[in-house]
């Protein structure tokens, strides 16, 4: 799995962040996203890559920048019980 985290300009609210957050579920097939309008940044979670510029764009079509696009893998942390699966 990759973590995509993509800077955001233009996010003010919540209703923003919810807005990305719709646009990347129905573009792309993703385990997880969220939106933070004070940080500026969407991250991702994604079992198959994202191309840089179907995002870009998929989120510039509802009014807001990507300004920079960084991956990095992704290992999923283990549940209440993990302590047990040692």
């Amino acid at each position: 799995m990759v973590k995509i985290t993509a800077q955001v300009t233009g996010m003010q609210c919540g209703m923003c962040e919810a807005h990305i957050n719709d646009v990347v579920r129905r573009t792309f097939s993703v385990r997880k996203v969220t939106s933070s309008h004070s940080k500026g940044q969407t991250v991702i979670i994604t079992e198959q890559d994202i191309d840089d510029e179907r995002l870009k764009k998929a989120i510039h079509d509802i009014g807001y920048e990507v300004t920079s696009v960084r991956r990095e893998p992704y290992e999923q942390k283990g549940g209440f019980f993990s302590f047990l699966h040692k």
